[in-house]
């Protein structure tokens, strides 16, 4: 229907999140009939970034480097680690939470049958940090899926044994949130959790 090239970069950006037929068809004629030096940015940025971008051989969040800013950041405290499932966790973190401690990204959570065991989230990794006893709480800021919160035990389980202190960051009513338009399971969770005031 369209030609080859065209289609090409349609299939291209379809495999983005949320992105159809037609908002795929739409930037793509964006890119190639208005704003052609734009596309040749994108395409050179995506490019550079496939060659450079890895994860930190430490915290394993995507860097330039061998080892990130927030690992190379000596202001930082040792001895608190945040454990979350993806590197936009960390983005959101850092814009939302005055937090000083390290990171840890999974890059996914534990979902046998999907074949994502502990070795395809740095566990390994995550266990030798634990070993050399600079740790001394970890912060589990998984998500509250019925995965996040088995890597979440499984994670809690491994740090038990070397004594190390772990919390969970808090699900439940959101801040502004009227509980007449929450959702059983989350009004639940917020029950259940629930602190002294």
């Amino acid at each position: 229907m369209y030609p080859k090239s065209l289609q090409s970069v349609i299939d291209a950006l379809r495999i983005l999140p949320g992105v159809g037929q037609k908002t795929a068809l739409r930037m793509a004629l964006y890119l190639l009939e208005r704003n052609q030096v734009g596309a040749q940015k994108i395409s050179q940025s995506l490019s550079h970034a496939l060659e450079t971008v890895r994860k930190c051989s430490q915290c394993r969040n995507l860097t330039d480097e061998d080892v990130c800013d927030d690992c190379k950041d000596m202001s930082r405290n040792d001895s608190l680690l945040c454990i979350v499932e993806n590197p936009v966790d960390v983005f959101t973190l850092r814009q939302s939470v005055e937090y000083k401690g390290r990171y840890f990204v999974l890059f996914g959570r534990l979902s046998p049958l999907d074949g994502i065991g502990p070795s395809e989230l740095g566990l390994d990794l995550l266990e030798s940090r634990f070993a050399k006893g600079e740790i001394k709480e970890i912060i589990l800021a998984t998500n509250t899926t019925v995965e996040g919160e088995a890597t979440a035990h499984y994670i809690s389980e491994i740090a038990k044994q070397y004594e190390i202190e772990v919390s969970r960051i808090a699900h439940g009513v959101p801040l502004g949130g009227e509980l007449e338009y929450l959702d059983s399971g989350t009004l639940s969770h917020a029950f259940a959790s629930r602190k002294s005031y």
